[in-house]
């Protein structure tokens, strides 16, 4: 069996810790038992970027029912985004990948600059990602995309809990009857 790189689907999340546009630590990790969506994006004020996290402040009460972490990750410093996100109004919190690291890890692909690349990411509750797409920076995902594989992470969870407490109750039954 093959071992998996942390970009597949399937396979745990790597852990990371970043600066919010507060100065302070945000770790992957501390958020085990939620499902977290990372928003990586290329630029702060650059117009597909503005245009998407906009979006996402447009339609954060969508976000919002999903009961699920959303932050944005780009590149850049914790003054830069946090500019970036007073200017626009952005409820979600911004994390500076101030060596793009993370940005990496999480959206490379087999060609081209990772400053190239925006992606999405889902990871669920246990920590699994459940979502990963990377795409050129001059495309953006729509946030009923988002919205929906945050539903299906969450469903994954949901399903595998459901299987857990099954398997528990026939093997009670078996040993009971």
């Amino acid at each position: 069996m093959s071992e998996r790189t942390p970009l597949e689907i399937g396979a745990t999340a790597v852990d990371f810790t970043l600066k919010n546009i507060d100065g302070e630590d945000w770790r992957l990790s501390d958020h085990l038992g939620q499902v977290v969506a990372l928003i990586m994006y290329p630029k702060d004020e650059t117009f597909v970027c503005t245009k998407q996290l906009c979006s996402v402040r447009d339609n954060w009460n969508e976000y919002l029912k999903t009961k699920a972490v959303i932050v944005g990750i780009s590149r850049g410093t914790v003054e830069q985004h946090r500019n970036f996100a007073n200017r626009h109004r952005l409820p979600l919190p911004l994390l500076a990948d101030v060596y793009g690291q993370v940005t990496k890890t999480y959206s490379q692909r087999r060609w081209g600059p990772i400053w190239f690349n925006r992606a999405i990411v889902v990871v669920d509750a246990k920590g699994i990602i459940r979502h990963r797409k990377v795409m050129l920076r001059t495309h953006r995902p729509t946030d009923y995309h988002v919205i929906s594989e945050i539903y299906a992470a969450q469903s994954d969870f949901h399903l595998d809990r459901y299987r857990q407490i099954t398997e528990s109750m026939k093997s009670r039954k078996g040993l009971s009857g």
